[in-house]
């Protein structure tokens, strides 16, 4: 018998568990190990910060999704991974042994390497939102509220080490356009904060025309922008910000005032893995080779945001690589297949694809692009606008949580998207 652990309960872990469940042997078992009980649909977070979403309305009980597929789940979380004795450690004092352990767990939140960034429910003196988890969506709307009562400057974006911008770009649209819909959008000036190198960068040095169509959609909505900035610090509900040059030299500093700020933050390895040698980078991420596998201990395996890759190319400021939804579940198909072999005693041989494919909801309309691959040089490198990516945004949530609440892993709907995608590039080409 092996004991197959699934470290992470998010996007990556539960669909890693239901891949999985299809690979093992009768005589093997399965551990998810989580924080909590419930999965929620990350995606949607911008649409609960303004109130369109409940939270209720994007939650899931995994318990007995998992007990079905016959895992066992184990939701204390983990205080840490020890990888020479093929070990997990709870929280509780626990520890859940191993044969092949897969870590998922998303990244660690790094709000405190810039004074005042974060919820003030993270820690203390934390003065912008945050949109990463449901609970901080949650806050995000409370505070957005408020706001709306006695409406003043808004600033959104994402600080120096972020590698998650589309949810920066989606919120900022979002937000102007709820303002609208409350009439109260003339009362406020908006400037979008980022550590890209230009608008549209997205960490993947761009994809297709995405500069042109976020500059067009920014000046179109009255949106000002400032790139290869600096985050200082937040006080007194005023944003200090260095804008610098391209070779880093400093050009300006900006105080920016503000009446709302929603800033994503950089992100680390969790606790549970961070300064392990020869597991994670230095800044805690998992380090992999082309099946998942760590170099060093090759019965650990990983997926998903906690992945260390390496940023496409240097920028003034430092610009991390996104781990996006479609590119992530390539990354648990081939891990599922290549622990599948290694039970059968067969070599691990399957790769994901690591494609980029994304639908920026701007809640009125939107951007899709397709990065294949993800990283450049690229085969197809292709962005597109509508209202068409709105609609798809939405039913995109609607099967993604019918996919979780089933226990079903299937890629049809990416197959789909890619189809419809495919339908979109041929309109613009006759149009040309």
């Amino acid at each position: 018998m092996m004991e197959i652990v699934v470290l992470g309960a998010g996007l990556g872990g539960t669909l890693m568990a239901y891949e999985l469940v299809d690979q093992l042997r009768s005589e093997d078992r399965l551990t998810v190990i989580g924080q909590g009980d419930i999965y929620h649909f990350v995606p949607s977070n911008p649409w609960v910060a303004v109130g369109w979403r409940q939270r209720s309305d994007i939650e899931i009980d995994l318990v007995p999704v998992l007990e079905k597929k016959g895992a066992r789940f184990m939701t204390q979380g983990a205080v840490r991974v020890h990888p020479t004795d093929k070990r997990v450690e709870l929280t509780d004092g626990q520890s859940v042994p191993y044969d092949y352990l897969v870590i998922a767990t998303g990244p660690d939140l790094a709000f405190d390497e810039i004074p005042g960034l974060g919820p003030s429910s993270v820690h203390e003196g934390g003065e912008t939102q945050s949109i990463c988890h449901v609970a901080h969506a949650q806050e995000a709307y409370t505070a957005f509220e408020a706001f709306c009562a006695n409406p003043g400057p808004i600033v959104v974006g994402a600080v120096q080490g972020a590698s998650c911008f589309g949810p920066a770009y989606e919120f900022a649209f979002i937000l102007e356009t709820e303002l609208r819909k409350r009439k109260i959008r003339d009362r406020v000036p908006m400037t979008f904060v980022t550590s890209e190198p230009y608008i549209g960068h997205l960490g993947l040095d761009g994809v297709g025309d995405t500069k042109g169509l976020m500059e067009s959609e920014f000046r179109a909505r009255h949106i000002k922008w400032i790139t290869n900035a600096k985050v200082k610090g937040i006080a007194g509900k005023v944003m200090t910000v260095d804008e610098v040059n391209e070779d880093g030299s400093p050009r300006k500093t900006h105080e920016l005032p503000f009446g709302y700020a929603m800033m994503l933050p950089a992100f680390r390895g969790v606790p549970a893995l961070l300064g392990i040698e020869k597991l994670t980078n230095p800044r805690g991420f998992v380090v992999i080779d082309e099946h998942q596998c760590n170099p060093t201990y090759h019965e650990i395996f990983s997926v998903g945001v906690c992945v260390a890759i390496p940023p496409i190319s240097p920028t003034p400021v430092p610009v991390g690589v996104p781990k996006t939804g479609f590119m992530i579940e390539s990354m648990v198909t081939a891990t599922a297949l290549n622990i599948g072999a290694l039970l059968r005693g067969e070599q691990p041989k399957s790769q994901a694809t690591w494609n980029a494919v994304c639908l920026a909801d701007f809640g009125d309309s939107g951007v899709a692009f397709v990065a294949q691959p993800q990283i450049p040089p690229r085969n197809v490198n292709w962005a597109s606008k509508g209202v068409w990516v709105h609609l798809a945004k939405v039913g995109f949530e609607k099967y993604f949580m019918g996919k979780v609440r089933n226990g079903k892993s299937e890629p049809f709907y990416e197959r789909f998207l890619m189809h419809q995608l495919n339908i979109e590039k041929l309109k613009e080409t006759r149009q040309e």
